[in-house]
């Protein structure tokens, strides 16, 4: 199945203000990409730029997609392993962009198989209860959204915290007055706190009943992560820390984390997170799935790979969820109050709205 044509988008989606320890984001950085090859299958794939984070952004993606697409034409779609080889060959890092390309492929291979993605992947559906996220604010304001998504039937919720440690565990304390027990709650620092910050906070934080804490430090401090599981009482979970099934096998073997939250964004894609998945499968580790800000697309393909992983046992897919203003999306995912159900199509089974897409800076190679 050889490659015609890629299409790129500059897919931005704007957005109420969501803030987290390292910065503000006003609208989605999302880029979308659709793969045409000679059969008529036409893959699509997304990513969301996160620059603060993964240290990509949107215009990075753009650009970076334009050389991919090229690398890729007249090529062999089917042929997963030496696509993604093209695009490694041509540039380290860059996970956010090559995604969104990997997503695609594996789009295009569950099409021409002939089922769903979750499918082809080796699983079947199951129940996927999203937990939603409280961005930083005043612990009144978070206090507040809390409350409103718990009395709209939330029964988990991810706090972001990483600003101020002490401020932080007022923010908790808020949190937890207003919302009581009926839910459970996830901290994320996003590399927020210092060594002693996160100890001192997480010691402080046991008696309101957390489940675990993303990314407490900066990635520069794994290796004070192991001293902190030995003092906190809360368990904790890697994220940044964790791109791809070197760091996750480094991180367990040094027994810094009891959990690994997977992004595609981070890994590069599903290609990669399979990889992961095996590491943690083999010292017994769970997962979370989580993601950026991006749309339902690939929040879909989040949800495919989380259904055929039994080794994913959390999940952060509220992404479209968090201050999008439009919904451009056709068909994937939905919500039945917080539990994410897949679609029946085949393959991804999602896609934008072309009048929406028509608006889009754009380019085809």
């Amino acid at each position: 199945m050889i490659i015609e044509k890629i299409k790129i988008y500059k897919y931005s989606i704007p957005m109420h203000p969501f803030t987290i320890a390292t910065g503000t984001m006003h609208f989605a950085q999302n880029t979308l990409i659709k793969v045409f090859t000679d059969s008529s299958v036409i893959g699509i794939g997304e990513c969301s730029a996160f620059p603060m984070i993964t240290g990509e952004t949107q215009n990075t993606c753009y650009e970076m997609a334009k050389d991919f697409a090229a690398l890729w034409k007249r090529k062999d779609a089917l042929n997963i392993e030496e696509r993604l080889n093209d695009l490694h060959s041509f540039t380290a890092g860059n996970t956010t962009i090559k995604s969104a390309f990997d997503m695609a492929l594996y789009d295009i291979a569950a099409q021409h198989a002939g089922q769903p993605l979750y499918q082809f992947l080796g699983g079947t559906k199951k129940e996927m209860l999203t937990d939603i996220t409280v961005g930083i604010g005043t612990p009144e304001t978070m206090a507040a959204q809390a409350k409103a998504f718990v009395e709209n039937g939330a029964s988990i919720l991810k706090i972001k915290l990483g600003k101020n440690a002490t401020d932080d565990v007022l923010r908790i304390k808020s949190i937890r007055t207003a919302v009581g027990h009926k839910c459970k709650i996830r901290i994320d620092a996003n590399q927020g706190w210092s060594f002693d910050d996160a100890k001192n906070a997480l010691v402080q934080l046991a008696e309101y009943d957390i489940e675990f804490c993303e990314q407490p430090m900066r990635v520069y401090n794994d290796d004070k992560l192991p001293e902190l599981m030995h003092v906190s009482p809360i368990k904790i979970m890697a994220d940044e820390s964790v791109y791809n099934h070197h760091d996750a096998r480094r991180l367990i073997t040094n027994k810094a984390c009891h959990y690994i939250n997977i992004k595609f964004a981070k890994s590069g894609g599903i290609h990669e997170a399979l990889k992961i998945i095996e590491v943690a499968k083999q010292y017994n580790i769970p997962c979370m799935m989580g993601g950026m800000l991006e749309s339902r697309v690939a929040l879909t393909a989040f949800a495919h790979f989380s259904a055929a992983n039994p080794q994913i046992i959390f999940y952060d897919m509220d992404t479209c969820m968090l201050g999008h203003k439009v919904d451009p999306v056709i068909g994937g995912v939905t919500y039945n109050s917080y539990n994410v159900i897949l679609p029946d199509g085949i393959g991804i089974a999602a896609n934008v709205e072309e009048n929406f897409l028509t608006q889009c800076v754009q380019t085809s190679i």
